[in-house]
């Protein structure tokens, strides 16, 4: 089936979030739309009792006095009741700016302050307490509304608290909400995300009603999903790749199954079956990990029928790739494989997959393969938060391994002359937040996006990304390294990777930082008489530099002499969000932690 590149949708496409969300309410009515864990339980909702919520909730906002465009904040994890706040802010003409539930209190108030918020959802007493301590530096706060937190009927007010003033704000006027939806432009601001930033304060994106709309509608012209689908969502909303995704199932009308509880993920899949879902590529690396070491544990005839499957099962992909027939023997080998391996692998992920979406960042080869080996397709797709999250994504019926996809029909992709790849369409942001001059810089005159990344498009249109262009360094041999090639492979190798940061800027030779995966190393432990130690112990011990050293080897027989890693470290602790060191979006702030690690890096090239 080839790739639908029709853009005509464009002239019919729902004028904003709102009327998007309305015409799939009354489209949709009685279909489910939202199910959510309540205890031990999942409880379901339909699209008419949603939208009645919904309408109740932004008709509550109005009548605290949010006006058109005016910003109101979601501090949350990811549950239903986000949802709700955000389309009630789509409703109300207002826009949403979004926190993450582990962003700190001092950064918090600067994001509030800086998109001169007027409302807060608040997710909890956590959230609340984040801005009581900081309410003198945040009088534009008129009201916080709580999910799950204490309410003092003043300030801070519950979720049907704002209902009940919706229900009678619209005793006087039963259509307002309608009214006010029918009246937002495309181009009115809907959301302000603010990039969490590897490096200096996070910068507010704005994002308007039409990049939504688009990137839905996008995806709904692909014809990839529909109604019969079911997601299975516990990415961040307020990051761009699990809010686009509410912009899809508003295009599309599957249901939705909403649990952002990473620890949870393996256990909900189970449970609730999904089609498809969305995750970043660590969430595929350690699945992979986890299956792989799990299997090496048990070792003997277990362990090498696991990988004799699996060879096969690559060997057939390769040669259905090559468009090359498949020996009678090797598919009655893969028949045989498919019904005592790979199906208990789909099993683990609820057995009803048809494809992952895998996004945020570069998704190893090999583990992209070693998924499809085991019949589960994981498509790569590539985009930003300055271009509301989706630019191309491969097509489940025409995909490439280590390319992340064509371009949205209706959006244009080029490459500049350095290699950076540029992006213009309606899902381009309008600009950074009170930031004209790094707007300036972020886009051209006519409309292109920098995106930062360096990448090439092949003949068939399909787009690979090589590096990110601030990434990119040269040693003093003169040698350009591009380090996130070689970090991604080092976690395809090693099952206890859990970060790998390449070092060797202006340097003589490259070294590299290491952290290991807790929870694999937990069970490492168990297996080899170290149970009970730390992190710290295990990680420290003779015998886990000399796995390491390992896979170190491995990896540098894949690399060109110069980016070979002569000397690595294994860091004391994972790097976690808590520490600094990663973005809420688990990127690593690169710079942060070598500035953490200075003397170990010094000690490799003193």
């Amino acid at each position: 089936m080839p790739i639908n590149h029709d853009a005509s949708f464009l002239e019919s496409m729902p004028r904003n979030v709102a009327v998007q969300f309305l015409e799939r309410v009354k489209k949709s009515s009685g279909n489910e739309a939202y199910r959510f864990p309540v205890g031990d339980t999942w409880e379901s909702v339909t699209w008419a009792q949603v939208g009645d919520r919904v309408n109740n909730l932004a008709a509550g906002l109005m009548s605290l006095g949010i006006e058109p465009e005016q910003r109101v904040g979601i501090a949350s994890s990811t549950r239903y009741e986000w949802i709700l706040a955000d389309l009630a802010v789509m409703l109300s003409g207002a826009a949403t700016t979004t926190v993450y539930q582990s962003t700190n209190a001092e950064d918090t108030a600067y994001i509030l302050s800086d998109s001169e918020s007027r409302i807060v959802f608040a997710e909890d007493d956590s959230q609340i307490a984040k801005l009581v301590e900081h309410r003198a530096e945040l009088p534009q706060i008129t009201k916080v509304v709580t999910f799950d937190g204490k309410t003092d009927g003043d300030w801070v007010i519950g979720m049907d608290d704002l209902a009940q003033l919706g229900e009678t704000y619209l005793e006087g006027n039963p259509q307002a909400v309608v009214e006010h939806a029918e009246a937002i432009e495309p181009d009115q601001l809907a959301t302000l995300i603010y990039t969490s930033g590897t490096t200096g304060r996070p910068k507010g994106v704005r994002l308007r009603h039409r990049a939504w709309v688009y990137e839905g509608e996008a995806i709904a012209s692909q014809e990839i999903l529909d109604e019969t689908d079911l997601q299975f969502l516990w990415l961040p909303m307020a990051h761009s790749f699990g809010k686009v995704l509410l912009s899809v199932q508003m295009a599309c009308g599957f249901p939705t199954a909403v649990d952002g509880r990473v620890d949870k993920i393996i256990d909900n899949l189970a449970i609730v079956k999904p089609t498809f879902m969305g995750a970043a590529p660590r969430i595929f690396e350690k699945a992979y990990s986890r299956i792989v070491t799990m299997q090496a544990a048990e070792g003997g005839a277990k362990e090498k029928l696991f990988k004799k499957a699996f060879a096969v099962g690559l060997q057939v992909d390769a040669l259905k790739r090559e468009g090359k027939s498949v020996p009678l023997g090797l598919k009655l080998q893969h028949g045989f494989f498919d019904k005592l391996v790979f199906s208990k692998v789909r099993d683990r992920f609820g057995g009803r997959v048809r494809f992952f979406i895998s996004g945020s960042a570069a998704l190893n080869r090999e583990v992209a393969e070693w998924f499809h080996a085991a019949g589960i397709v994981v498509l790569e797709g590539y985009g930003m938060t300055e271009n509301a999250a989706g630019a191309t994504v491969n097509h489940p019926d025409q995909y490439k391994f280590g390319a992340v996809g064509v371009p949205f029909p209706g959006s244009e992709v080029k490459i500049a002359e350095d290699g950076e790849v540029m992006l213009r369409g309606p899902h381009v942001m309008e600009g950074y937040h009170n930031l004209p001059d790094a707007t300036a810089e972020a886009l051209t005159e006519d409309g292109w996006l920098h995106t930062g990344d360096i990448g090439e498009l092949d003949g068939d249109g399909f787009l690979k990304i090589t590096d990110r262009k601030k990434d990119l360094f040269k040693t003093s041999g003169g040698k350009y390294i591009a380090p996130s090639a070689i970090e991604s492979q080092f976690k395809a190798i090693c099952p206890y990777a859990s970060q790998f940061l390449t070092i060797g800027n202006e340097r003589n030779f490259v070294s590299a930082l290491i952290t290991l995966d807790p929870d694999q190393m937990t069970d490492w432990a168990a297996q080899n008489g170290k149970e009970g130690a730390s992190y710290a112990e295990i990680v420290a011990s003779a015998e886990v530099r000399d796995l390491v050293q390992g896979y170190v080897d491995e990896l540098n027989q894949r690399l060109n002499r110069w980016e070979t890693i002569k000397k690595f470290a294994i860091l004391d602790h994972d790097l976690s969000v808590e520490s600094g060191e990663l973005t809420p979006s688990m990127k690593v702030k690169r710079k942060v932690v070598e500035q953490n690690q200075q003397d170990v890096i010094e000690a490799f090239y003193g």
